[in-house]
């Protein structure tokens, strides 16, 4: 009890956990103000989550989380290395419109392997995209915040150009879709039934163990994490902190950008004419709130991603009540923004459990 204060798993849990609960009590006053009636039921519902459709909700709820997971990655990666990506979004967008590219295009690729090559397509794209604001950042010095945002946009109307003039149909008023290159389900569809499960989940976690062991069990790892906490002293050590700064960034791309396969080789994501693709898929944004309730730790935010997702799907089965669309989604976002606040919390309870340790 006298080094509770020092004890970070507990500090951390207790953060994510008191942030998250902060969301639903406020979720309950939007209820409670917009449909007294169903405030209760409404917030039963949100609470149960994916166990409202038994395994089909389990299974969507696995699905939702794959690219928040990846999108959460992106974002944690480069906090940990002292950098804020904030143009997962965009690279998000790039890896998406390049997975979808191979998936239509590259006929020539056997059946077997045309997923694998259409998501190491993405990965790779997104990592370029980054690479843009990491090298301006780490030979210019310039805000990745600003340019990464800037990058968005541009990233958002370049994938909307050149998806009218490669894979566009004109008949239909939709975007070719990848078929031969959907993600595989191996038999989860069994287990899941009539969900919209695949791979895409247990790759995320994959990718969130291989960012687990670099950052914390490689030489690589702790270059880039002493260049994030104290770029001068780094460098003063002999390590290169430019281009350990383009490379975080260049990683954490890739993690937003194999997201962006992630969700479109899934069957079921649909490519219209998509201006406001930033506002109907925030896996991005998103991707903020994952790494600040995982607390950038790639093990949490694999529990913080699908804990999101278990929320959305959650938010999705308070269709059944009359309450607004708008209001659900409400709720989920206040939810989802108010989880980031950990951060806050943590340094919280540290400060009260320091004076309660200090008068024993």
């Amino acid at each position: 009890m006298k080094n509770l204060s020092k004890n970070k798993a507990v500090i951390n849990g207790s953060a994510s956990v008191l942030s998250i609960l902060i969301g639903f009590g406020f979720s309950f006053l939007v209820l409670l103000i917009s449909n007294a009636p169903y405030s209760f039921v409404g917030l039963t519902t949100l609470l149960l989550g994916g166990f409202n459709g038994g395994m089909q909700g389990i299974g969507n709820v696995l699905y939702t989380a794959g690219p928040i997971i990846l999108t959460g990655l992106a974002v944690g990666f480069a906090f940990k290395t002292g950098l804020f990506n904030i143009g997962a979004t965009g690279q998000f967008i790039i890896g998406a419109f390049t997975a979808v590219y191979v998936g239509v295009r590259w006929t020539f690729l056997p059946v077997e392997i045309h997923w694998v090559v259409a998501l190491l397509a993405a990965f790779i794209a997104g990592g370029l995209w980054a690479l843009i604001p990491g090298i301006l950042k780490a030979y210019r010095n310039v805000n990745e915040v600003i340019s990464s945002i800037i990058m968005n946009y541009i990233g958002l109307y370049l994938v909307n150009y050149m998806i009218k003039i490669t894979i566009f149909d004109p008949t239909k008023n939709q975007a070719l879709m990848p078929t031969r290159a959907y993600l595989p389900v191996y038999g989860l569809d069994k287990i899941f039934t009539n969900s919209s499960i695949n791979v895409g989940f247990f790759i995320a976690v994959l990718m969130a163990i291989i960012a687990y062991i670099i950052l914390e069990k490689t030489t690589f790892g702790y270059e880039l994490k002493a260049c994030g906490f104290n770029r001068f002293a780094a460098e003063y050590a002999g390590i290169n902190s430019k281009r350990n700064i383009w490379l975080s960034m260049v990683i954490s791309g890739c993690f937003a950008g194999l997201a962006g396969g992630v969700m479109y080789l899934a069957g079921s994501a649909r490519y219209f004419e998509i201006i406001d693709l930033l506002l109907q898929y925030p896996e991005g944004f998103t991707g903020i709130s994952v790494a600040l309730l995982g607390l950038s730790n790639p093990i949490g935010i694999i529990f913080a991603g699908i804990f999101i997702g278990y929320i959305k799907i959650g938010g999705f089965y308070l269709q059944w009540y009359p309450i607004m669309p708008e209001i659900v989604d409400l709720m989920v976002a206040v939810i989802i923004y108010l989880s980031a606040l950990s951060f806050f919390f943590r340094a919280k309870i540290v400060y009260v459990l320091r004076k309660f340790e200090a008068k024993k």
